[in-house]
């Protein structure tokens, strides 16, 4: 299975962006794929702003993150796998992903944010394939055992 990690980035910048703040995203200076100005690094990491008015050509693939960005008038282009990621989060109130060092994300892209289960989702009913609009009330009991089930509730 894929990596969630780089899922959960592009999700959150968009969420973030959409909301008119501003996305910060923290990388771990150390990783030896890493490509940044070190002159700005801190404690072995490096936060960038990266909402639209201050980086161009922002790229979040599922194996890394590019972008150009200005310091003090020299453009550099930035790039690090997604393993080196660790926070995206908006400046103005904190709120975002942190993820931790050990994210089982390999250099491949498998792995990722241990996600968790919706709890009690193993006794979720479902509403049949073939049930429709005038006929709701045809129910599956235990469909969807191990797995959550969207009911759409009129």
């Amino acid at each position: 299975m894929l990596s969630n990690k780089p899922y959960l980035m592009r999700a959150f910048y968009d969420w973030i962006v959409d909301s008119a703040f501003t996305p910060l995203v923290v990388l771990n200076t150390n990783h030896p794929k890493c490509r940044i100005p070190l002159e700005y690094a801190t404690d072995g990491e490096i936060v960038f702003n990266i909402s639209p008015s201050a980086i161009r050509d922002l790229k979040i693939t599922n194996v890394s993150i590019e972008f150009k960005a200005s310091f003090t008038g020299v453009i550099h282009f930035i790039s690090a796998p997604i393993k080196a990621v660790n926070a995206i989060y908006a400046e103005e109130n904190g709120e975002g992903v942190f993820f931790d060092a050990d994210d089982s994300t390999d250099e491949t892209g498998v792995g990722g944010v241990q996600l968790r289960g919706i709890e009690g989702s193993a006794n979720v009913s479902a509403i049949s394939q073939d049930s429709s609009p005038h006929n709701p009330e045809k129910i599956i009991p235990n469909v969807g055992k191990d797995k959550p089930v969207l009911r759409l509730i009129e």
